[in-house]
């Protein structure tokens, strides 16, 4: 069998799948009252609400705090106009129904994923390979492929997953070793992913809230997160979530078309000059149900 003489193609932008989908949406502002609207990137456009760069309504009336009340996917600009048209149509109580419905469903619980959850992730994940540079994975991971990475994470590390009370999924959040070598036995990579009708709900941080709390049980020292750029949104989650940057590889990756850099962020789990005792390597459901009534004791938002 003959070597190969070329290594990989190089991904051009013609590789990334478009991705047309609106918003239409409406946010609670302070004063109790519901303001809808539209956007293509809804994320972004709820931090101008609550940073007061929004609409002229929710500055007026967000003292207090702007939070997402509803949420619409729509396949296209045209789409989320006519159906943000219709949300400013209907009546009060008609509004304050549709918002409590959409709570009632978007309800998240946390869970320990099992290899049976494979093919689910890894069409969440999936989505993000052939539509974005958070990953620089060129091709779609298997349903097996999910399977064998939960079954292998659960090993060492928590596996989460955030659903609705139908089952849908709405984010995943694990550890993997930082490497193999003994002296790296503390060090996990931590990796965490919404799902594309979720972002910037808050979603993912309450994922990594439980990930980085059981790890700090489990006996972990230190956390790292590789974080593609630019990437703004996972820059200011993991900055929020206590990490800090410690270093750029810059033009590392090559994805649709361009390069992008690498950064790395650090969270120390357990500072200290120490040596750490071994680590805990199970982690189960029991736990996490511990855990989780722990952050709720703390007022945590999980």
């Amino acid at each position: 069998m003959s070597q190969p003489q070329w290594g990989r193609t190089p991904s051009t932008a013609a590789d990334r799948q478009p991705d047309t989908a609106a918003w239409a949406y409406m946010v609670r502002c302070g004063d109790g009252s519901l303001y809808s609207g539209w956007t293509s990137d809804l994320a972004r456009r709820l931090k101008a609400h609550r940073t007061g760069r929004g609409a002229r309504y929710t500055r007026m009336r967000g003292e207090g705090g702007v939070r997402l009340a509803y949420a619409q996917r729509c396949p296209d600009k045209s789409a989320a106009l006519r159906r943000e048209a219709a949300l400013k149509q209907l009546p009060k109580a008609e509004k304050e129904a549709l918002a409590a419905a959409w709570a009632a469903s978007h309800r998240i619980t946390i869970r320990m994923a099992t290899p049976e959850d494979g093919p689910k992730v890894a069409a969440l994940y999936n989505w993000y390979v052939t539509h974005s540079t958070a990953t620089f994975q060129y091709q779609p991971s298997t349903d097996e492929s999910y399977r064998e990475n939960i079954a292998a994470v659960r090993r060492a590390a928590p596996f989460l997953l955030a659903e609705t009370p139908d089952g849908t999924l709405q984010g995943f959040a694990c550890a993997h070793p930082w490497h193999d070598r003994g002296a790296f036995a503390w060090d996990v990579e931590t990796t965490v992913y919404c799902a594309p009708d979720c972002v910037g709900q808050g979603v993912g941080g309450r994922l990594y809230t439980v990930l980085l709390a059981l790890l700090r049980r489990q006996g972990y020292c230190n956390a790292l997160a590789l974080v593609a750029h630019p990437n703004p949104d996972s820059e200011a989650m993991h900055r929020a979530m206590g990490f800090r940057k410690v270093g750029t590889e810059p033009r590392t990756g090559y994805k649709f078309g361009r390069w992008l850099d690498l950064q790395t962020w650090v969270l120390n789990l357990r500072p200290g000059t120490d040596a750490p005792a071994p680590v805990r390597l199970t982690v189960g459901e029991e736990e996490l149900r511990g855990v989780l009534a722990e952050l709720q004791g703390t007022q945590k938002s999980i």
